[in-house]
């Protein structure tokens, strides 16, 4: 079981790709720096979110914010494009960005479906869940990640 938010799969995955944005715009072909912040900042916020719900501790909470994290993912996907057109980035580095963003997006997408599945109330509640019932839980969030 996570004991924290840097114990997600998908929180791990999407620093990568903050950190792959950063690499990006921190070019001098980078040239629009309202753009590059915009980007920034949305990539920043995908994980910023996926912690901030898990720290809520409360399982409406952490979906809401999941939701919220899926959002900036196509936020970023969307602004790829517009570096991409106006020539910041490479067709290639498009093409990267964009998979990991792809990645990123289906990978919290199971994880929100498999979590509202499995009626988990959150880590405020963990007590009211039987050891057996929080290790199936774990093993089926397990599943969901590596199938992604």
């Amino acid at each position: 079981m996570a004991k924290a938010f840097e114990d997600l799969y998908i929180w791990q995955i999407a620093r990568q790709l903050v950190n792959l944005i950063y690499d990006l715009t921190d070019t001098k072909t980078f040239r629009d720096f309202s753009l590059k912040d915009q980007i920034q900042r949305a990539a920043v916020s995908i994980i910023s979110n996926i912690a901030e719900g898990f720290e809520r501790g409360t399982r409406d909470e952490f979906l809401y914010f999941l939701y919220i994290a899926k959002g900036s993912c196509g936020e970023v996907r969307a602004q790829l494009y517009i570096a991409l057109d106006r020539k910041f980035i490479s067709q290639s580095q498009f093409f990267t960005a964009s998979e990991k963003t792809k990645q990123v997006s289906a990978i919290l997408y199971k994880f929100i479906e498999g979590f509202k599945a499995k009626g988990f109330t959150g880590l405020r509640h963990k007590q009211s869940l039987v050891p057996t019932e929080q290790d199936k839980f774990d093993q089926y969030l397990k599943q969901l990640v590596d199938k992604a």
